[in-house]
This record gives C-alpha cells, sequence and structure tokens, in this order.
C-alpha cells in the first residue's frame, strides 16, 4: 500500500531516530498512524535524552529483551546486533544473560522474608535464628560483603535457613565472564533495570539497586534514565499484535488503512 505524504514523513523520522524499521511498524503507521507518531515520540524519548552512552542504552534493551519474565527474541537479536556495531564485545553481552539468571532470585528472596515473617507471626521457632553464624556462615557473608558492599535482611535470613543454597547462589551472583566483562556500575543499572521493569517489578530489589547506585556515585539522571527506558517493553504488545492483526485482517479481506 502507497503511503500518503505524512505517513512517509512518519517513516522517514522514525528510520533516522532508530535506525530501523520494522514490518510491525509499518503495520501500525497503516493502521494508525496517529499513535505510531506518538509511539515515536514517548519511545524515543529516553535514549537520546539522558546521560548514558549509546552502548548502555543497548545493553538495557538486551536485559529487559532477554529477561526470562519477557524473552522478547526479535528485539534481543536487533540490540545484540546494534550493540556489537556500537562496540560490545560478546564477553560483555554474555555477562548480561548471567545477570539475568540472577534475576530469578528475586522470589527467592521475597519468599524468604515471608516465610520468616509467617512463621513468627505463627508462634513457630525458628533454631536457626537462635545461634550466632557459624564459621561457614561468617565467611559466607564476609564474601558477599566484600563484593557488595552491603548485606540486605534476605542475605542474614537465607544464610542461616541453608548456608548451602546460600553458597551457590554467591556462585552466580558472583559469577563474571573471562577477558573483559561489565564494571560494577554497568553491573548495577542492569541489575535495576531487571527488577524495575514491569514483568519483573520488585521493589525491595529496585530499593537495593538504587541505593547501591547511588553508592557507586551514579546520577540519579542516570537512574531516571533507566527507570523510563524499561517501561519501553510494553510497545511489544504492539510488536507481536499488530502483525497478528495485520494477519487478521488480511484473512478477512480487509485493506489496511481502510477505517472500518
Amino acid at each position: 500500500m502507497e503511503l500518503t505524504k505524512r505517513q512517509q514523513q512518519l517513516k522517514d523520522t522514525y528510520i533516522k531516530a532508530r535506525g530501523y524499521w520494522k514490518a510491525w511498524t509499518e503495520g501500525l503507521l497503516q493502521i494508525n498512524p496517529d499513535f505510531m507518531e506518538t509511539y515515536a515520540r514517548y519511545g524515543g524519548y529516553p535514549a537520546p535524552n539522558g546521560p548514558l552512552s549509546e552502548l548502555m542504552c543497548e545493553f538495557i534493551y538486551i536485559a529487559v529483551d532477554a529477561s526470562a519474565t519477557h524473552l522478547f527474541d526479535s528485539g534481543l537479536r536487533m540490540h545484540m546486533n546494534m550493540a556489537l556495531q556500537r562496540g560490545a564485545t560478546p564477553q560483555q553481552i554474555m555477562e548480561i544473560l548471567q545477570l539475568g539468571v540472577a534475576q530469578g532470585l528475586g522470589g527467592t528472596t521475597l519468599g524468604v522474608n515471608i516465610l520468616v515473617e509467617e512463621l513468627q507471626a505463627a508462634g513457630q521457632r525458628i533454631p536457626e535464628f537462635e545461634a550466632p553464624l557459624n564459621e561457614k556462615q561468617l565467611r559466607l557473608k564476609a564474601s558477599y560483603e566484600e563484593h557488595f558492599h552491603d548485606w540486605p535482611l534476605f542475605c542474614e535470613r537465607m544464610v542461616r535457613l541453608d548456608p548451602g543454597h546460600f553458597e551457590v547462589t554467591l556462585e552466580v551472583l558472583t559469577s563474571r565472564v573471562p577477558g573483559s566483562g561489565l564494571d560494577e556500575k554497568t553491573r548495577t543499572l542492569i541489575m535495576l533495570a531487571l527488577n524495575a521493569c514491569f514483568t519483573e517489578l520488585n521493589p525491595d530489589a529496585v530499593r537495593l539497586q538504587i541505593r547501591r547506585s547511588l553508592r557507586l556515585g551514579i546520577t540519579k539522571a542516570e537512574i531516571m534514565q533507566v527507570l523510563q527506558m524499561v517501561a519501553h517493553v510494553g510497545i511489544h504488545s504492539c510488536s507481536i499484535g499488530v502483525l497478528s492483526l495485520v494477519s487478521a485482517m488480511e484473512t478477512n479481506n480487509i485493506a489496511l488503512g481502510k477505517p472500518v
């Protein structure tokens, strides 16, 4: 279908700003150019209007697209390519994926706190809390504090209830890649993105990562940019849905761009 002058202008502007054009954006442009224009302004605002580098922005997009709470394959492939084109190494991208594995601990940390609170509310003893930490537990605590410079309440509870699981958890949290990977600031912002994205939305973890970010000297503008960027995941309802709608319209012989 031939585009109108306005539609062509919207498409040209989008490609210039984003560097790509997809089948779903073409479908959205033809079905509802007004929303296409609105989305282009909304989705295109955070990345170029904050202090984070283009590469860091790609890292954030990779993290939320790869997250097990989202798994948006086409976006993941696109942003991996864009990151590599901007100088990222495969090792850096691999480390982002490893941080996504650690995201799965959110249910454990939240659940452990609730478990302890409910045991206490029910008046049940928790023998593991009645003695000082043993040598192994103290060693694990020291290792965690060395890496993260804090000791959240869930860590105290986890290491007491099951030090063996805490040990393997710590190995996951501190695992790095061979060669040049991510620096601490980048890792912290990526973990903030993973926990702040609405597909995860872990308030306790968001608070922890913001606290760590501030301790590392990360600015409020950088934090705000991450919080704005993760909202962009919402557009994937259109990324997938528009293609399904176009297919359904074709099946029912409804022309694109024709109001019904």
